[in-house]
């Protein structure tokens, strides 16, 4: 499980052991308003937070009824590979049933509740229940090669076959010399079937180094030309483990994305710590980089004090890569990780306008940073979490804090309205790449972070569908902001977007001291289309005291807008219907005109 699970209780009867169950996860809890007095975070409608931290992939154990958090996470359900876990737990605590992804964490979880709370762990997983073991779950540090082939061989033992082991034994299973299927475990590489399944111990941590824009296929052909030539199997790795100043290097990146484990980095100085080992230390690599090798370093700092290198440097023109083998499984990961920035659009603040992605990278992210406000929109889904709140007008020091943070190695989301790429900061972020660190952009570390972006429903977008369908041809987004944008630049647009008699969104429209520009647009626009020409006002889309309303453009007065509205005017062609639900605007994109053409040609 990549995420700590949240614990749900929903009244008082299961509070008490909804925080026994926190404590033994290391979780917190989240309660219904109203109904719980204490937890670290609450929530006003169970299923719709259950669906929501279960399409972020967030494990729940729920302090209630089973049937709750069924119907809460039936209608996301998609593919069970992917899916977390999700363990119901009775008020009492005297039952705990894995509901979901029993073997992606569920099951073991259950157990672990049903300890702490002496409790019974209902599981019902078929090979838990006539075995006691999970064949494709196997213990930390070992890896399944041919997890495909892990259903057929326990359909085998469970219709009395027995097993042979060959190697050490992971599973607590009579070893039968007779068996109709093979569990073996070995660092070497193996042939698996639908009656073997091959595990590989994760004893060996993978070094490597490489100049700078090396192509990925170089480095990988080296890897898997050392792996073949020491008879390691590619599964029996735990980590890439490589120097700090790497961090960005697509074919590092790349390796440990083939091989499916973490990429780990290590200072200059963690690495020259390591030169007593070295097999082939290097005068020119610590003039370079400040150590005497980079690739053995780094394998035998991942690996631990007492590993060993199995293969020494091996290199080709542009990589290096060296091996290190540790007495026992690493389950330790050394070193830090890559640094994460995720530029999250959450929507206008209605969380069901909150894409799966974005909840989901808000929830892997251990530092969010944002206007306040922002941050407060994500309700439960913040809790836990280190914050930090930034002021309105302090975008370039958010901006600037968050990369640095993930400089750091940690995983940060900035959290903005909207769609982060529309009128936000998803633009800043990669302004202050752009700049380097000698132009008032930001250091080196930062500069090697991965930036993600994703995006969200914005402003324009949800008052079009408030709306009906406004949107329905061409159409433009100006902001009246002139605190970035000259003035002239603005009426420019507005000109242009006039002439071009286009659907407009106006962000920005007026501030406390910014007045004049809304009214200057509506007199340009009035130039060009009809005094009738629908205007939308939408204000606080997507929360509680969201208000719509509409006016022709020759009624729009400036005083009913404030910073929280976007404003939609529509083009000549835009119509405001009278429908039975209420008035609804739209823009026909000229179907009308097609089928009259098509008429008249018949």
């Amino acid at each position: 499980m990549a995420l700590k699970p949240v614990v749900i209780c929903l009244s008082r009867a299961g509070e008490s052991v909804a925080h026994d169950v926190a404590r033994a996860l290391g979780a917190v809890v989240h309660g219904r308003e109203g109904r719980v007095d204490v937890a670290d975070a609450f929530f006003p409608n169970a299923l719709d937070h259950v669906r929501s931290l279960f399409a972020s992939g967030t494990p729940v154990v729920g302090v209630c009824a089973a049937g709750i958090l069924i119907r809460a996470v039936a209608p996301v359900l998609a593919d069970k590979r992917v899916e977390p876990p999700v363990v119901a737990v009775s008020d009492d605590g005297a039952v705990v049933v894995p509901l979901l992804g029993g073997h992606r964490g569920a099951n073991r979880l259950a157990r672990q509740i049903a300890k702490a709370l002496r409790a019974k762990a209902a599981v019902t997983t078929a090979g838990d229940v006539a075995l006691g073991v999970a064949l494709d779950e196997p213990p930390l540090g070992y890896r399944l090669a041919n997890p495909e082939d892990a259903k057929g061989v326990m359909m085998a033992l469970l219709n009395g076959g027995g097993a042979r082991q060959v190697g050490e034994a992971v599973f607590d299973l009579p070893d039968d010399p007779d068996g109709a299927v093979e569990l073996v475990v070995s660092e070497a590489p193996e042939t698996g079937s639908n009656t073997r399944l091959v595990y590989h111990p994760q004893r060996f941590a993978l070094g490597v180094g490489c100049a700078r824009g090396a192509d990925p296929a170089e480095l990988w052909e080296l890897v898997q030309g050392a792996l073949d030539q020491a008879g390691i199997a590619a599964g029996a790795l735990a980590s890439v483990n490589t120097l700090d100043l790497k961090a960005d290097e697509p074919a590092m990146n790349e390796l440990a994305r083939r091989l499916g484990v973490p990429l780990r980095l290590f200072t200059a100085e963690e690495l020259e710590a390591e030169t007593a080992r070295l097999a082939n230390p290097s005068e020119v690599v610590f003039a370079e980089v400040g150590c005497r090798g980079v690739s053995e370093a780094a394998a035998l700092a991942a690996a631990g004090a007492d590993s060993k290198l199995a293969v020494e440097k091996q290199k080709t023109t542009n990589c290096t890569c060296a091996i290190a083998r540790a007495a026992e499984p690493i389950t330790n990961e050394k070193g830090r990780k890559r640094g994460k920035l995720s530029i999250v659009g959450i929507g206008p603040g209605q969380h069901s306008w909150r894409t799966p992605e974005a909840s989901q990278l808000i929830a892997q992210a251990e530092e969010l940073v944002g206007y306040g406000l922002y941050i407060d929109l994500l309700g439960p889904l913040a809790a836990g979490k280190t914050r930090s709140d930034f002021p309105l007008g302090g975008e370039e020091d958010r901006c600037r804090y968050a990369l640095e943070q993930a400089g750091k190695g940690k995983n940060v989301a900035l959290i903005c309205s909207g769609d982060a790429g529309i009128y936000a900061m998803g633009a800043l972020v990669f302004e202050l790449l752009d700049r380097g660190p000698d132009a008032h952009g930001v250091s080196d570390a930062a500069r090697r972070v991965e930036v993600v972006s994703t995006p969200g429903v914005s402003a324009l977008q949800g008052a079009a569908a408030r709306a009906g369908a406004p949107l329905g041809h061409d159409f433009c987004a100006i902001s009246l902001s002139d605190l970035l944008t000259p003035r002239e630049d603005i009426l420019k647009r507005l000109k242009a977007a006039a002439e071009g008699d286009f659907v407009i969104a106006f962000y920005n429209p007026v501030s406390k001291r910014r007045r004049t520009l809304l009214a200057e647009a509506r007199d340009i626009l009035l130039q060009h289309r009809p005094a009738d020409t629908p205007v939308m006002l939408a204000s606080s889309l997507g929360r509680p005291e969201e208000h719509i309303r509409y006016h022709n453009l020759a009624d729009l007065q400036v005083d009913e807008v404030d910073m929280l509205t976007v404003v939609l005017v529509g083009s000549s062609h835009s119509r405001l219907a009278q429908l039975g639900e209420g008035p609804r605007m739209f823009t026909p994109r000229g179907y009308a005109r097609k089928i009259d053409g098509d008429l008249a040609g018949n």
